[in-house]
């Protein structure tokens, strides 16, 4: 029997000990880290809200805010959520893309794509503060 899963048992026991004693933890983080975190955000918002309102991320001319100006009525708080165009439960993303696809005449976009992740940054922190209500019509 070997003793390798021991020896490494032990190493992580020792790692751990030493984050510990020094004080390290894995959700500490400063107020310039606040702030960073806080900008990348906004600025991901700012690209959500710019590509919202264009007219070029579809083919067509179409821009989201024409239908939904300042990202109203898209409820991104209550995804995931069965959705009647697409006949399944989908997250939000899905629901993008359906709309990229139909209305906009566009391609769709993955779900990591930095324009796809901008998009559903600007729909939610239009709707800051709402309470989280996922599965609501």
């Amino acid at each position: 029997m070997s003793s390798l899963p021991y020896k490494k048992t032990a190493l992580g026991m020792v790692f751990v000990a030493l984050l510990v004693t020094h004080g390290v933890q894995a959700d500490e983080f400063t107020e310039d880290d606040l702030q960073r975190w806080q900008q990348q955000f906004m600025a991901s918002v700012q690209q959500g809200r710019d590509l919202w309102t264009s007219p070029t991320l579809g083919s067509n001319g179409v821009a989201c805010a024409q239908c939904h100006p300042n990202a109203a009525n898209t409820h991104p708080e209550t995804y995931p959520k069965f959705q009647k165009q697409i006949g399944k439960v989908v997250p939000l993303w899905e629901m993008i893309n359906w709309c990229l696809r139909n209305p906009l005449e566009s391609q769709p976009l993955a779900a990591d794509d930095p324009k796809m992740i901008a998009l559903q940054a600007y729909v939610t922190h239009e709707r800051r503060g709402v309470k989280l209500e996922p599965g609501k019509h």
